[in-house]
């Protein structure tokens, strides 16, 4: 008798391997949507300081109201602009990824968690 078809043990071998991949791969993408968060948020910020700088150039000064000329990605929050003597801050959050931040500012005063000038930094 010739039967066609897979035993028992084959078919075992095949879930037990594919457990073992799944068990590998699920943990390296776990963070995906964490980092997914974490760069619209910093995305969002250099737009902030490219919208800063066009109206600096217009205007010489900065402003804390960009009006229609600046929106964050659907999810974000903008924090309040802050001016400060040679510059501003900012901070920016995101409604699903809730106890992070990201920050950035122009001139010489820092906002935590940003400590270089016009780098967007996240925590």
């Amino acid at each position: 008798m010739n039967r066609k078809g897979f035993t028992l043990i084959e078919l075992l071998i095949v879930v037990v391997i594919i457990g073992i991949l799944a068990a590998i791969a699920i943990p390296k993408f776990a963070n995906t949507k964490a980092k997914a968060y974490i760069a619209s948020m910093k995305s969002d910020m250099r737009n902030l300081v490219t919208a800063e700088e066009a109206y600096f150039a217009d205007s010489v000064k900065y402003t804390t109201n960009l009006g229609t000329n600046f929106a964050v990605t659907t999810g974000n929050v903008l924090g309040a602009i802050a001016l400060t003597g040679d510059g501003w801050t900012a901070s920016v959050t995101n409604t699903n990824y809730v106890g992070h931040m990201c920050a950035i500012y122009i001139g010489s005063t820092a906002i935590a968690p940003a400590n270089k000038e016009g780098e967007p930094k996240c925590n």
